[in-house]
């Protein structure tokens, strides 16, 4: 049996399909995958939280953010990453890629002989990275029971 973690950055406010939240939908699925596999949850968060609570304005932030290639600073750390086998990143879709804290996590952790599953929460814009597994925002927000059963069976595909 791996040790499994959970790693996510999400986002409250005014989200596009769902209006405004106070749980965000990659929220929602991390904890749902941490329930199910037993892992542990960290919340990748800013140092510094200056995005906007409104859908436009995060959408303009997120763009100049990815334009720069920002790594913004993030709160906490995994002092016992080498422990997990398993590593579950979830993330919010941001201009067809993982917003740039998720990035700042990737370049601060080796990851390597570890196995990593990407999960995506979206309203139906592409990615350009291949998740392994993908999720209506609306979905994870509005309808518990089916975005359980729809992790449960992508987890299940995984072994767990």
């Amino acid at each position: 049996m791996s040790k499994v973690l959970v790693a996510y950055f999400s986002k409250t406010g005014e989200q596009y399909g769902v209006g405004t939240i106070t749980k965000g939908n990659t929220a929602i699925a991390a904890e749902i995958i941490a329930e199910k596999t037993g892992g542990d949850l960290f919340e990748i968060k800013v140092v510094n939280d200056n995005y906007p609570d409104t859908y436009n304005p995060l959408v303009q932030y997120a763009k100049v953010e990815k334009q720069k290639n920002a790594r913004p600073e993030i709160v906490g750390e995994v002092s016992n990453i080498g422990e997990y086998d398993t590593i579950f990143l979830g993330y919010p879709n941001w201009w067809a890629d993982m917003p740039m804290p998720v990035y700042t996590f990737l370049d601060k952790y080796d990851l390597s002989g570890k196995t990593v599953h990407n999960f995506c929460t979206h309203e139906g814009s592409g990615g350009v990275h291949r998740e392994d597994f993908t999720m209506y925002g609306h979905i994870a927000q509005n309808d518990r029971e089916q975005a359980k059963e729809k992790i449960s069976e992508w987890l299940k595909s995984l072994g767990f």
